[in-house]
């Protein structure tokens, strides 16, 4: 099962993590193949990023891959222009790709989305 994960990540926390990964890179150590990953700085930007409605339009081209944007906009009952903005703002977060033809597919089987509720930095 592909899964990419989604979290809430205090940037200089995410600038940290990545550091200590590139270290070890950098030593030479082999790190196993990780999971894809998507952060964003607050509740607010993931809420506004990933909405209700572009979890519903992921779920549903996860079901019937291929469709084209305008497809897409018919089978959901929702306005083509509003549609083609979140196909192409998803593809941007690698949560939707676009095949040569136009068709819309989602490359992940699951999505975790991880929020914590303490900050890390004060423990």
């Amino acid at each position: 099962m592909k899964t990419i994960e989604i979290s809430v990540m205090n940037p200089k926390e995410d600038l940290a993590r990545v550091v200590v990964l590139a270290r070890r890179i950098d030593g030479g150590e082999s790190l196993s193949e990780a999971v894809p990953k998507l952060n964003f700085a607050s509740l607010k930007q993931l809420f506004s990023a990933i909405t209700e409605k572009r979890m519903e339009l992921i779920r549903f081209v996860a079901a019937r891959e291929g469709l084209n944007t305008r497809q897409l906009a018919q089978a959901l009952s929702r306005d083509y222009k509003n549609v083609y903005k979140d196909v192409r703002e998803l593809c941007e977060y690698g949560l939707l790709e676009k095949d040569e033809k136009g068709g819309v597919n989602a490359p992940y089987d699951q999505i975790v989305i991880r929020a914590g509720l303490r900050d890390t930095q004060a423990a």
